[in-house]
């Protein structure tokens, strides 16, 4: 995983010396200044290609992960009208290796993300149909001075575009390249491409499938949930670096590291995860996660951090995430601890449960849901917004250290399979059908039921959702609210619709995550690409979106 970025002229034509901060800079040194901006996403290379007489500046920041020693980008073609940066893995790149040279005599990929190019000089755009994983990029073919934009169906990997006051187009990883120099930026779609020449772009290619519009009827088989959830997992553990896993104690992080476990030891029989936690002093996570690393037998690792430590970085935290959401600032804090440790270790590397929520409705508010047809339209709605909170946050936070995240949970194919289930197999509480009974279960009933046999502790397997943010310590969610609060007078909440009138904050502690958003990325078209995260109120849900704030949570009281 990397950092991309690119300046396409709007009409081919060379873009003239710019001034940024009273300072002249050239094609490429403006470029490789805004694009310093995300470098600590790639901290092992950077590589820039331009072309001045077009008007094309191409920057990528790697992160070696697959293919180290040849997938140093930009790629360029061996006619060199071809130019390629692309971000994140190509998980079936083997099957397209091989595919590839079968056609061509012969084929030695550099990189995973290598194919993307060898595609397009196949099928054009319709390469979009042929490849798996989580990838944003970019692709200026010179023959025509068309671009190819596009992005993975979830959006596990971050993507903005921009337009600059002449009318260029700017493409970047972050969003803190572009605010300096584009009035104008959006959150590019996930799930889509974007074709043609600047200015004139259209969508190309989008994401689609019948869950996306009408309510599935398909029953849950759990032995095929449990082997695709096995084969999603062995396809995310392909890489050339060490890598290990987050294990916060739930359900979820908890099986990814066991699966992944019983697959290394197909091959190493005495092989040992690296698995880490991060949690206050006494954090209700700790125990499960202790209790799954024991049965697993993990290389376990315990961060414990001070409140106060996690505080200082709030700042920092909104920087990097590029959001105000209240729920993501909350649970990014301790993962920016956490990532920051496990980068020095010499892990680049890491697995984790994101997903699972939004895919089985685990969310603590979706036993609220009042019918079956209304449960599955919150998991649409949930898997479509990823990208603007778990993946955003996921993401981001580990990529601020230099550390990859993968989620296998939202493998594509798993996606479908899981989104085609229907509701009445996944919907928490009493209105569950799973086996053609009508009884009450827990929220994830069908993810827990496949894997009964060896994988988890009974305990961890049936434990209740805690939220990341919960789960690390409630102290944490008391602090950082109180805190946050502490930062904003009355008279200034009072004036908040007047000072943001878009998605105006409702406590004082989104008014300080706002205000600092506001300093960091000033506007409102950056304003408008963040969408807060918050449970359905028209289901009688409160607004605080913490998981204890939630009527069904069972508080530990030991």
């Amino acid at each position: 995983m990397c950092g991309i970025f690119s300046i396409f002229s709007r009409d081919g034509e060379p873009i003239p010396p710019q001034i940024l901060h009273d300072s002249k800079h050239s094609l490429r040194e403006l470029a490789y200044r805004q694009s310093g901006k995300q470098r600590h996403r790639g901290p092992d290379s950077t590589g820039v290609y331009v072309i001045a007489s077009e008007g094309v500046a191409m920057v990528h920041e790697r992160l070696r992960i697959v293919g180290v020693a040849e997938g140093d980008q930009p790629f360029v073609s061996e006619d060199g009208n071809l130019i390629l940066v692309a971000n994140g893995e190509i998980y079936n790149y083997l099957e397209l290796s091989a595919e590839i040279a079968k056609r061509r005599g012969s084929y030695n990929p550099k990189s995973d993300c290598h194919v993307i190019l060898e595609l397009y000089k196949d099928y054009g755009v319709d390469l979009l149909d042929h490849i798996i994983g989580m990838f944003a990029f970019a692709l200026y073919d010179r023959r025509t001075k068309e671009v190819l934009l596009a992005r993975d169906p979830v959006g596990i990997i971050p993507m903005y575009v921009g337009e600059d006051k002449a009318g260029n187009l700017w493409v970047a990883s972050e969003m803190k390249c572009l605010v300096d120099t584009c009035p104008k930026v959006e959150t590019f779609t996930p799930g889509e491409a974007r074709f043609g020449k600047v200015g004139q772009l259209q969508t190309c290619w989008q994401f689609q499938q019948p869950w996306l519009k009408e309510v599935p009827t398909q029953d849950c088989d759990l032995s095929l949930l449990r082997s695709n959830l096995e084969s999603a997992v062995r396809s995310h553990l392909h890489c050339d670096v060490h890598f290990g896993a987050l294990l916060s104690g739930g359900v979820d992080s908890s099986l990814i590291a066991s699966i992944a476990t019983k697959i290394m030891r197909e091959r190493d029989p005495n092989y040992r995860l690296k698995t880490f936690s991060v949690g206050l002093q006494d954090a209700p996570d700790f125990e499960a996660a202790r209790h799954v690393a024991k049965y697993i037998d993990s290389d376990h690792k315990e961060i414990i951090f001070e409140i106060d430590d996690a505080l200082d970085g709030i700042r920092d935290i909104v920087y990097h995430l590029e959001t105000y959401d209240v729920t993501t600032v909350r649970c990014s804090l301790p993962m920016l601890l956490l990532a920051r440790y496990i980068k020095s270790t010499g892990i680049k590397m890491i697995l984790s449960g994101e997903g699972a929520d939004e895919i089985f409705g685990g969310y603590l508010y979706f036993h609220k849901a009042p019918n079956y047809e209304d449960f599955h339209g919150e998991l649409v709605k949930r898997v479509r917004q990823l990208h603007l909170s778990d993946c955003l946050r996921a993401n981001k936070v580990a990529m601020a250290k230099g550390v990859e995240l993968r989620v296998p949970f939202l493998d594509t194919g798993f996606v479908n399979h899981v989104m085609q289930i229907r509701p009445e197999d996944k919907i928490p509480g009493p209105l569950n059908k799973f086996g053609g009974k009508q009884h009450k279960r827990l929220e994830k009933y069908v993810l827990r039921a496949a894997f009964t046999d060896n994988y988890l502790p009974d305990d961890v397997l049936w434990r209740q959702k805690e939220q990341f943010s919960d789960g690390v310590g409630y102290d944490w969610i008391d602090s950082i609210r109180r805190v946050a609060t502490s930062h904003v007078t009355d008279e200034e909440f009072a004036g908040a619709a007047l000072r943001f009138p878009f998605n105006t904050p409702s406590t004082k502690e989104a008014y300080y995550y706002r205000s600092i958003f506001a300093e960091l990325f000033p506007g409102e078209s950056a304003a408008r690409t963040v969408v807060r995260w918050v449970p359905r109120l028209d289901w009688g849900c409160p607004e605080d979106p913490s998981g204890r704030a939630q009527a069904v949570h069972q508080v530990n009281k030991d």
